[in-house]
């Protein structure tokens, strides 16, 4: 990749950006009940967050200072923030479930806002510290790095799109299933069942993180 057109940036950093924003995982979990539980913006919201850790990851990688925090130390904090960041979200959406079920009101609506749908996806990404290994793998190997920084930050760019496009994909579909679906028991299935992906993401989390 050397001698890398701009068409070849643009088409690795995409491909790279789908394969990574499809799977199953937090952010997914999470965009899919904001999307059943408020809308598009709700749940495209989150991903618009993510997407801006990403960048922020990708900017420290791009400029060289990632490898400074590819230490243990710093990869064993952000991994304790990060799960538990995921227990507290399964925290609460087990305990709007229980709420919901009972006939209370599930969640504030400024937890629920678009906001807040910002807000927590910038700090799900920026605390993961497998995105910094991410974008350690994508753009910071040494036959990256001697493209140049404009390259590189072409394939962030095409990265980034990939993942609002998934983003974007994503929250229609599950938009046409809130359409088929509504009432107290879907909510309290909802949020109940991404509860448990939460608590499972955690403890999958927790054992990457104490087994290196």
């Amino acid at each position: 990749m050397m001698n890398a057109s701009l068409s070849s940036l643009l088409a690795y950093g995409f491909v790279l950006g789908w394969s990574v924003a499809w799977p199953p995982g937090p952010i997914n979990a999470e965009i899919a009940r904001r999307c059943l539980a408020r809308g598009f913006w709700a749940g495209y919201g989150l991903i618009l967050g993510a997407t801006c850790g990403d960048v922020i990851w990708a900017l420290v990688v791009a400029l060289g200072i990632g490898v400074l925090l590819q230490g243990p130390t710093m990869h064993f904090v952000l991994g304790v923030v990060s799960v538990a960041l995921l227990l507290f979200l399964a925290f609460t959406f087990l305990r709007g479930a229980w709420r919901s079920l009972g006939g209370a009101s599930a969640a504030t609506a400024r937890f629920e806002s678009s906001r807040a749908s910002f807000a927590l996806g910038i700090t799900l990404a920026l605390t993961s510290p497998w995105n910094i290994a991410f974008w350690l793998a994508a753009i910071g190997r040494p036959e990256m790095t001697q493209l140049g920084l404009a390259a590189l930050l072409v394939v962030v760019a095409a990265v980034v799109a990939a993942v609002l496009t998934w983003g974007f994909v994503w929250s229609g579909i599950v938009l046409v299933l809130r359409r088929t679906a509504s009432g107290r028991a879907w909510d309290v299935i909802v949020r109940a069942l991404t509860g448990l992906l939460m608590l499972y993401f955690a403890a999958t989390s927790a054992q990457r993180l104490l087994t290196g």
